[in-house]
């Protein structure tokens, strides 16, 4: 596939993934602001607890915004009192909320309206397991900052208090760090109590979501299906997900993209990767996995931290990168000059070569310009090649597969990515 016609499909896939979409999730800060765990100094001197900072914020002492942002990625909502009950909040300017959910037969409960907020305090004697929703009208709503939360028919549901007998998502909100927009973080945890080997994952939004495009990946049904748990970090794509993706630039119809790449590594590794290990540890074994784009910047992120990450995965990867318009390195060139090193390699595609073998119509000594290659087959078949070149050896720690003539989206995915879940499952 050339990436003319590749970008046409990731832009039908991922949200904000097009260069003219300028839609994204909560991408609105785009200042160099380090993920706030509500450790700042006037948090610690005071020793102001979650709870706390709530109460004040009812008692209209407080930044709607700020309290929330920092309730989230500390205890999280609803928050636990010392009194037993939970107290929910909504961000909202308009009035007439309500709450139902099993723990009162899901007949709505009256909230209180305050000032850019809603709230409401209840007694739950058991909360682990019960889940709850919003109510407005007739509009049923999860909650958006919930820390837990599954989903049903229905589409996503929240927790009051997260179960430990099956699977759960975990929420962590407007994740910014290295001048780049905020996106948020879905954490799927087993059952039971870690840790667990942790793989980290792109394109968050589309992971788990059944209501993605082309129905999601599934990938808690492919996780629940390993005989090995594993904890995934699904981090969200922004408005910038073709520069942040791509390792260096490229032009594409005209524009010129890529090239945060390092910033976007840099946000995983020195800012996310370091809380989640210190909220749900890790055995060590760390991978990294993604799509298309997704497939690219896992790669780059083994490449940029090496010795860090002990598998990365692309699926479908774009990694004729570099080389479509401009004539910058792809990652096949970056890893060739490193040499052999001890990530293991996973890399995939559908699609074929046309039924002509894969060609250099440029002569640069790479396919990326092949005019009958689909789902960039002939960029990842290359790029394996070259690795068992330089030393890497064929199913210990270097994986290709062929999926012939699948199509580059995320049913195509979800239908394949049992194999390198197995593969990162099977370290150790």
């Amino acid at each position: 596939m050339r990436f003319a016609a590749a970008i046409l499909l990731v832009a039908c896939t991922d949200p904000g993934a097009g260069p003219d979409d300028t839609a994204s999730d909560t991408a609105t800060d785009t200042g160099d602001t380090a993920v706030d765990t509500g450790d700042d100094p006037v948090d610690t001197a005071l020793g102001i607890s979650d709870e706390d900072l709530v109460r004040a914020l009812i008692d209209g002492d407080g930044d709607v915004d700020d309290v929330v942002h920092t309730v989230a990625w500390r205890g999280g909502f609803p928050v636990a009192t010392d009194d037993g009950t939970r107290l929910f909040v909504l961000q909202t300017d308009a009035s007439g909320w309500s709450i139902a959910g099993d723990f009162d037969g899901w007949v709505p409960e009256a909230m209180t309206p305050a000032d850019g907020f809603a709230w409401i305090e209840i007694a739950i004697p058991e909360p682990t397991g019960q889940r709850y929703k919003f109510v407005h009208d007739a509009e049923w709503a999860s909650d958006p900052v919930a820390r837990s939360y599954e989903y049903d028919t229905y589409g996503e549901i929240s927790f009051v208090a997260p179960p430990t007998d099956r699977p759960r998502l975990d929420r962590w909100p407007d994740l910014a760090a290295e001048g780049l927009r905020a996106r948020d973080v879905r954490v799927l945890v087993p059952p039971g109590v870690g840790p667990w080997p942790v793989l980290y994952a792109h394109d968050g939004q589309n992971l788990f979501d059944p209501g993605a495009f082309f129905g999601g990946w599934h990938l808690d049904e492919a996780v629940a299906a390993l005989d090995t748990p594993i904890l995934v970090v699904g981090i969200d794509n922004t408005a910038d997900r073709m520069d942040e993706y791509a390792h260096t630039t490229d032009v594409i119809s005209g524009g010129t993209y890529g090239g945060k790449a390092p910033a976007y590594a840099a946000l995983i590794h020195e800012t996310l990767r370091p809380h989640i290990e210190a909220t749900y540890g890790s055995t060590g074994i760390d991978g990294v996995l993604g799509s298309s784009m997704g497939g690219l910047v896992s790669l780059y992120v083994a490449h940029a931290w090496p010795g860090e990450y002990d598998f990365a995965a692309s699926l479908s990867g774009t990694l004729g990168w570099g080389k479509f318009e401009a004539d910058n390195p792809v990652i096949e060139e970056l890893y060739a000059e490193a040499g052999h090193r001890d990530t293991v390699l996973y890399v995939d595609s559908g699609g074929d070569d046309g039924g002509t073998g894969c060609t250099d119509p440029d002569d640069d000594g790479f396919p990326e310009d092949d005019p009958d290659d689909g789902d960039n087959y002939c960029t990842n078949r290359a790029f394996a090649d070259h690795m068992a070149d330089i030393g890497y050896t064929w199913d210990v720690d270097l994986y290709h597969w062929h999926e012939d003539g699948a199509s580059h989206n995320e049913a195509a995915w979800a239908a394949r990515v049992d194999r390198p879940l197995a593969i990162f499952a099977a370290l150790d």
